[in-house]
């Protein structure tokens, strides 16, 4: 059972079901606010809840660069499995996930100037391109970060448009990872600010390769600096149910996990103290 409590202007007046947190994800008031990006869905950790509300969180990720053709149709087998939100691949295997998950709702994410970000933005232009023509949904893409440490905040809002843009016109959305870990607060809010003036569909904490993954502080950050009108995912590090929980309570509304199983097993499990 979730206790929803949205704070988005604009947003849909909660059904009965809602006030009393009994319907959460499921009636069209919640997912409607889920679409705008909500600002905030709790999860009260010791309540059980249907698992599946769980799994409409979760893009379920295998980006390791060794990872096989037969560990990326597991993670599709999972992915259907689960009805998670989406699986987080490589560009190289868009392909096959787009063909491994035809006629579900599953989407495909992928990966963009990954996992440094220092490409330059016509390189990222085309591997957005390429990924959207091969059956990219979502696209993950890492900012420039030594234009935003240097100042250069022009290069950085730029980078991001370019991608934008033609994920945009080609039916993908974007969701612009800013390294929280490598960042100054006064940098998350420029690299936030700087992704929502671009056009960016979400702002994500982490690629998982940096020195450090999501915490709640910079979902929260996050949240208050870009409002209600872009999801926020946190992603790096996030291996429990318990993690899950308290990035929703910050402001996250997609978790990006490759412990996805793990937690769809402990939202099944017995109610937890």
């Amino acid at each position: 059972m979730l206790a929803l409590a949205a704070q988005n202007p604009g947003a849909p007046s909660p059904c009965d079901g809602c006030k009393s947190g009994q319907c959460a994800l499921e009636c069209a008031g919640s997912q409607q606010i889920i679409a705008a990006g909500a600002s905030r869905l709790s999860l009260n950790p010791g309540v059980k809840r249907d698992p599946s509300q769980v799994a409409h969180l979760i893009d379920h990720t295998l980006l390791k660069p060794e990872a096989t053709e037969d560990q990326i149709a597991q993670l599709c087998y999972e992915a259907r499995k689960f009805n998670f939100v989406a699986v987080c691949v490589n560009p190289n295997w868009v392909a096959l996930c787009k063909q491994l998950l035809r006629g579900t709702p599953v989407k495909i994410a992928t990966v963009v100037g990954f996992p440094l970000g220092a490409h330059a933005a016509e390189t990222k232009v085309f591997e957005t391109a390429q990924a959207a023509k091969d059956g990219a949904d979502e696209i993950d893409m890492v900012i420039n970060i030594g234009a935003l440490k240097s100042g250069d905040l022009d290069v950085v809002e730029r980078d991001v448009h370019a991608v934008v843009e033609v994920a945009h016109a080609l039916g993908a959305i974007v969701k612009v990872i800013i390294e929280a870990a490598l960042l100054t607060d006064d940098e998350k809010v420029q690299a936030c600010v700087l992704s929502k003036a671009a056009g960016a569909d979400f702002v994500k904490t982490s690629t998982g390769f940096g020195p450090g993954g999501a915490t709640a502080h910079d979902v929260a950050l996050m949240r208050k600096t870009v409002g209600g009108e872009l999801g926020i995912k946190a992603a790096g590090g996030i291996r429990d149910l318990k993690q899950v929980d308290e990035m929703v309570a910050a402001g996250a509304t997609r978790i990006g996990a490759s412990a996805g199983v793990k937690i769809m097993q402990e939202a099944a499990g017995p109610e937890r103290k």
